[in-house]
């Protein structure tokens, strides 16, 4: 997990052992699309990375929960 702040935006990068299709990546962003705060969601299906940018009001503790309530665990 890496957390990198610029100007109030946060990019937080977590690894998804689960994702294997595109189908994942889109369960992935929907859930994390719903998380107040959270501007943009890119999953990488081949490297298994989801990188997060938000607001410095959510936490990594966040978006692991939302990773987890869509059945996908992070690391």
């Amino acid at each position: 997990m890496t957390t990198n702040a610029t100007n109030e935006t946060q990019t937080t990068t977590v690894i998804a052992p689960e994702i294997v299709c595109g189908g994942c990546a889109s369960s992935i962003k929907k859930a994390l699309g719903n998380v107040e705060g959270v501007s943009e969601v890119d999953v990488d299906v081949a490297s298994k990375k989801v990188t997060v940018k938000h607001g410095e009001m959510v936490s990594r503790g966040e978006i692991v929960a939302a990773m987890d309530d869509a059945g996908y665990s992070a690391a």
